[in-house]
């Protein structure tokens, strides 16, 4: 599980999931990305690729915000013939958001992630219809270049504490559906 700005491992509904997971027998890992309130692409990738080494057919992420940013950007520079099991992003995005500019140098629009899905056996996206953060429309442009549809969790907004999000069975449900 990757989570996103200015967020730690024990934030929202990370913990909460990560023991959804365990009870169901999916072994999880939430790594600390180095410095969440101003994190910098090259540690953030690091970490993600050092916590990983690999995925595969019985792989799960999960990445909430940035985090899937820094999903996408480890996924891209996958080389050869890989699959990863699923993929969940919450709140995702690849665009500069309005609302928090001081990113722009993190986001550097301009991933190309169409290709990815050829890879990826399951991928969800789950947006809210009140995230102030993220526009509605990055995160289902995100997902139609996964070539997906995003998956409305109603009020949700950016799927934080602070808006009442410390459980997330949508981002539960799909592994369950599998297992």
């Amino acid at each position: 599980m990757i989570h996103g700005y200015a967020a730690t491992p024990n934030d929202h509904w990370f913990a909460w999931l990560a023991d959804e997971f365990e009870a169901i027998g999916v072994s999880t890992n939430v790594p600390e990305l180095p410095d969440p309130a101003q994190p910098n692409a090259d540690r953030w990738a690091e970490t993600v690729a050092s916590t990983l080494e690999s995925v595969d057919h019985d792989t799960i992420l999960v990445a909430h915000s940035l985090g899937c940013v820094t999903t996408l950007r480890y996924l891209a520079d996958l080389h050869g013939d890989w699959t990863l099991g699923t993929l969940i992003l919450v709140a995702g995005f690849l665009e500069p958001l309005p609302a928090l500019p001081e990113l722009d140098a993190f986001i550097a629009d301009g991933l190309e992630v169409s290709a990815l899905a050829a890879h990826i056996d399951r991928i969800v996206v789950l947006r809210s219809d009140a995230d102030p953060y993220v526009p509605v429309e990055h995160t289902d442009r995100l997902a139609a270049r996964l070539g997906v549809q995003a998956h409305l969790v109603a009020g949700a907004g950016h799927f934080l504490a602070s808006d009442g999000i410390v459980e997330l069975p949508e981002a539960l449900h799909p592994v369950r559906c599998v297992r």
